[in-house]
C-alpha cells in the first residue's frame, strides 16, 4: 500500500483541523492503520488507530476527547478529526498502515508499521 498524508497547516490554539492518509495504491480498509507524530527533539509517538474491516479504535491519552480517527472506505481514506488544538500538538504527522490488530495498540512503536506516507505539518499557534 502506498499512503499520502495531507490537510496540515497552521491553526490557532481552540482550532481545529482534519488530516486525510489517502491509499494511492491498495485498500486502506485491509489494513491497520496509524496517525504518528513527531515534534522537533522528541520521539514519534501514536496518536490513534483504526482497524482494518473492523470499527477498533485506539486514541492516545493525551488526544481523547479532542481527536477522532475515522475511515472512509468509498475515498480509501483515513481522516484524523483534530478539534481543540493545543500548542504542544505542534508536530510532523504520519500515517502508517500495517497488517494486523494482534496487540495492545498503546505499546506499538514506529517499527511495528511497515507502510509510510510523507509527513504533513500542523502548527498550533498560542
Amino acid at each position: 500500500v502506498q499512503l499520502q498524508a495531507s490537510g496540515g497547516g497552521l491553526v490557532q490554539a481552540g482550532g481545529s483541523l482534519r488530516l486525510s492518509c489517502t491509499a494511492t495504491e491498495g485498500t486502506v480498509s485491509q489494513y491497520t492503520v496509524g496517525w504518528f507524530r513527531q515534534a522537533p527533539g522528541k520521539e514519534r509517538e501514536l496518536v490513534a488507530a483504526i482497524r482494518g474491516k473492523a470499527i477498533n479504535t485506539f486514541h492516545t491519552d493525551s488526544v481523547k476527547g479532542r481527536f477522532t480517527i475515522s475511515r472512509d472506505n468509498a475515498k480509501n481514506t483515513v481522516h484524523l478529526q483534530m478539534n481543540s488544538l493545543k500548542p504542544e500538538d505542534t508536530a510532523v504527522y504520519y500515517c502508517a498502515a500495517r497488517w494486523n490488530w494482534n496487540v495492545v495498540p498503546s505499546t506499538w512503536t514506529p517499527a511495528d508499521f511497515s507502510y509510510w506516507g510523507q509527513g504533513t505539518q500542523v502548527t498550533v499557534s498560542s
